[in-house]
């Protein structure tokens, strides 16, 4: 290859070898090809392919195919191939883009009347062939797409034809259907919004009121929209599963998160399930038009807990991230819904003013003509003609004959009016009607009135355009996404336990590997290990498959970190030979894998005595002391609820000087711990003792929450945070077995209303107490000592009769939850209301003997001194 011929191929760089030039060596920089080739490229793909324009809310492909749908609109079902095909005239990027952003645009049922399969959004399955089914326009697109009068065009991509650059749409339908794109560098997810909602807010807009926006999604579910920022970058929102309890061994789903479909939930629950989060026998799908997922659990599994779960680890709770993107001005404009809205709103009236502006211009040219029409024809000007021999003579005989009657026109006579004039026919001459002209012209002076006055008033004409719009194309658009804030479920706490944890005390290990050691607890893989040493330290660690702690453990349990209930019991000696101490302490707050000292911190200290206690009981202990020196007393009893409950760091409270031989349990113990006080957070609807809601009361171990709801159905349960409540609970309070239950019913087989009062028979079942028949259906309940009830009858044959009021508590005993109870009366009854109760002392609840407070302290031995000091804190010393 001579040098002519390598000339081409070098580059900036030229390296050789053996001092001969290579070619293959050339290195050829790239800077002025990614400069001007690849930004080209991105501009593209933003502005003509992923990014929505702000003007109308389409895609370029979006657009290009409602202009074709436009361009073959008669009123029929067009094959959807037959329109991708006319749409590939200004998309030149092949029929499947196409078809897939048809399809898309159909799915979402606002702008396109479908025919055919058309896929579905809730399972996932797909539409068939273009060439299989059918579109046309929908009449909501037919009214607010399309005004060619006020329509930008260009030429489409070979120059053939005109495409619009952007539809006039007069309504925020970018909010409305949402979009989601992703191009080069940015990209954009605009979550879809109810149709009745971006109407009130647009007229919100026009009247200077404030408003907010929250995404409505098409599968419905409930969302938290607390974190939505507007639809900007850095929002969240969260949508979960509607999920409820068909019975006690029966979940179903009925609702599916946004941006999922059942099949790829019910995979998630299945991969859940193998991987051992959550605990189920079978699924089942019967989602047609509606969704319907039937769990079934394996017996002894928690519903409630289950849920949860569901929630933490399958699509069942998924976070959509909004990005609000659009192209404005040929360039991205990053934006949130509420000034989306804005926008959208002032082009709206914009768009309204300009088509009325035509149309007065229009009737106003009507107008004109219709009165030229008039003094042409009525004055018989045309027959100024007849002896003209040439078209410049006609012209001007016409005007001539014209101007003596055109004084009460709007503007001028034209040479184009005077040429209409002349090709008006004769046999129009002839059948011309005075009366019906002059109608008409007043006719067309009433619309020129009416849309000059629209246009005085062009906000109050938009508000009317948008209230029309939601009368007659809202129905059925109703919201379908819950708007609920969310409790944060901890994965620990509803993770399935599908391991078993195991540990070897003696060399200090522990692990879910040590299956030839001892059985501590079932676990999971997520779970803390907490686990304490005869040194007084104590360590958490991550459930692993063996790990080191340290050598002499005395307890291991898994960890729950927000558990303040748990008390652990402690005496230990301080160093080899010091005193020993006794302590309370809860462990709450800690660092993995650091280990904590509870002693006072001497070498050679060690536990002589520890307990773990779930509900803070405090049990009575024996301590025998070795035969030293002069002391009298070797054995003495010590309770530990003498002691206060203070911070692991504490010291503790002397027990004895002395050395201790043994410590024996004499008594187990009873909490010592304050009932614990539940409140309703409605909001999220769960229990919490965190103060949100409404305080339910205080409630001991054995204590239960009495549910009530609209169908009938009563039961009572323990108060675990994780419980989740049905929509058509009417009831909800602490359950005092002797108090009575008030109901007044309708009895469908019966087709009367009865009254019943009664007590919760069985508390560890769900009851029905009203009777089956279809028709039955709960009045009022009431959960008073003495309520009131009012009937209220309605008028018949114009004979009102007069409303009655029942004393529950005199009309009828208390029997038993299947009674049918007394007949309330033979009448149709309107309405029944609950009045304020009767006046009623409710007994004092008596406190257990073991839930005293115990103002003094006995001693239990002539040597040991206990002090209470005034700050409740408890010295406890040996003579």
């Amino acid at each position: 290859m001579d040098e002519e011929n390598l000339e081409p191929l070098k580059g900036e760089h030229f390296y050789e070898r053996n001092g001969n030039a290579d070619p293959l060596d050339t290195i050829t920089k790239v800077t002025g090809m990614y400069k001007d080739w690849f930004l080209d490229y991105a501009s593209y793909v933003i502005l003509e392919r992923a990014v929505p324009a702000i003007e109308d809310g389409f895609k370029p492909v979006q657009r290009r195919i409602m202009h074709s749908l436009k361009e073959l609109d008669d009123g029929r079902y067009n094959k959807v191939a037959n329109v991708v095909g006319h749409t590939m005239q200004y998309h030149p990027h092949g029929d499947a883009s196409i078809g897939d952003a048809m399809v898309q645009i159909g799915q979402k049922e606002l702008l396109i009347d479908t025919q055919g399969n058309w896929g579905n959004i809730l399972t996932g399955d797909g539409a068939a062939a273009s060439r299989y089914i059918e579109a046309r326009l929908s009449k909501f697109a037919l009214e607010v797409l399309y005004s060619p009068k006020i329509t930008p065009w260009q030429s489409s991509y070979d120059g053939r034809r005109n495409e619009p650059v952007n539809l006039p749409v007069k309504f925020p339908l970018l909010l409305a259907q949402g979009a989601e794109g992703i191009a080069v560098g940015l990209s954009t997810k605009v979550l879809p919004h109810n149709f009745i909602e971006l109407i009130d807010a647009s007229i919100k807009v026009l009247k200077n009121k404030p408003f907010t926006l929250y995404p409505d999604f098409p599968t419905a579910g409930i969302a938290d929209m607390s974190n939505y920022n507007d639809g900007m970058r850095g929002g969240r929102v969260r949508v979960r599963a509607r999920i409820g309890q068909l019975d006690k061994s029966t979940l179903v789903i009925t609702q599916i998160p946004f941006s999922t479909n059942t099949s790829t939930l019910i995979d998630s629950i299945l991969k859940a399930n193998e991987k051992g989060k959550i605990k189920i026998k079978k699924i089942e799908d019967n989602t047609a038009a509606d969704v319907e997922i039937l769990i079934h659990l394996p017996p002894g599994v928690s519903p409630d807990k289950t849920i949860d779960a569901l929630f933490a680890f399958t699509a069942c709770e998924t976070s959509v991230a909004p990005l609000g993107c659009v192209i404005e001005a040929h360039k991205p404009y990053f934006v949130g819904v509420s000034e989306m809205l804005r926008i959208s709103t002032h082009r709206t009236v914009d768009l309204l003013k300009r088509e009325l502006e035509i149309q007065l211009s229009e009737l106003e040219e009507s107008w004109h003509f219709q009165s030229l029409e008039r003094i042409f024809i009525e004055n018989r000007v045309y027959r100024a003609i007849e002896e003209e021999e040439t078209w410049e003579g006609v012209i001007k005989a016409i005007d001539e004959g014209l101007k003596p009657f055109t004084t009460h026109l709007r503007r001028a006579v034209t040479e184009e009016d005077i040429v209409r004039l002349t090709e008006i026919r004769i046999k129009r001459i002839s059948k011309f009607d005075i009366d019906k002209a002059q109608e008409k012209i007043e006719a067309l002076e009433g619309e020129i009135e009416q849309v000059k006055y629209n246009l005085a008033n062009i906000v109050e004409f938009a508000v009317n355009y948008f209230t029309s719009l939601k009368e007659r194309y809202g129905k059925g658009r109703e919201r379908k996404t819950e708007i609920r804030n969310f409790d944060n479920i901890e994965a620990t706490k509803v993770v399935l336990r599908n391991t078993k944890l195991y540990v070897n005390r003696e060399e200090g290990f522990v692990g879910t590997g040590l299956k030839k050691d001892e059985y501590v607890a079932d676990c999971s893989d997520i779970d803390d290990v907490i686990v304490f040493l005869r040194n007084g330290s104590m360590v958490i660690t991550k459930v692993d498959v063996k790990t080191f702690v340290g050598k002499d453990i005395i307890h291991v349990a898994v960890f729950d970190k927000n558990d303040k209930r748990t008390i652990y019991n402690m005496i230990y000696r301080d160093g080899k030979s010091g005193p020993s101490y006794i302590k309370r302490f809860n462990v709450s707050g800690v660092t993995r894998d650091k280990p904590y000292d509870l002693t006072a911190g001497t070498k050679d200290s060690m536990v002589l005595y520890f307990s773990d206690n779930p509900n803070g009981e405090a049990e009575v202990i024996s301590v025998l002391l070795r035969q030293v020196g002069s002391v009298k007393k070797l054995k003495f009893d010590l309770d530990f609820a003498t002691i206060a409950i203070k911070g692991r760091a504490s010291r503790g409270n002397t027990v004895t000087k002395y050395p201790i031989k043994k410590i024996e349990l004499k008594e187990k113990g009873i909490s010592t711990l304050k009932p614990r006080r539940i409140w309703f957070d409605d909001t999220v609807h769960r229990l919490n003792v965190d103060g949100r809601g409404e305080l339910l009361g205080e409630f001991r171990p054995n204590d239960r929450l009495l549910i009530i709801n609209q169908n009938g159905k009563l039961k009572t349960i323990v108060p675990e945070l994780t419980t989740h409540f049905d929509e058509g609970m009417i009831v909800l309070e602490k359950w005092k077995p002797n108090k009575p239950i008030s109901a007044i019913y309708y009895d469908g087989e019966k087709e009367r209303y009865y009254i019943k009062r009664f007590l919760v028979e069985n508390e560890n079942k769900e009851e029905l107490f009203i009777t089956e028949h279809e028709k039955s259906q709960l009045e009022i309940v009431s959960t008073d000592y003495r309520p009131v009830a009012e009937i209220i009858f309605p008028k018949i044959k114009g004979v009102q009769k007069e409303t009655i009021t029942v004393d529950m508590e005199s009309f009828i005993a208390v029997k038993g939850i299947k009674a049918l109870g007394n007949q309330l009366t033979a009448d149709k009854v309107r309405q029944v209301n609950l009045l304020d109760p009767l006046p009623y002392e409710e007994p004092v609840e008596e406190i257990p003997e073991e839930m005293d407070v115990k103002d003094e302290v006995r001693l239990t031995d002539e040597n040991t001194t206990i002090t209470l000091n005034d700050d409740g804190q408890i010295t406890l010393s040996l003579e």
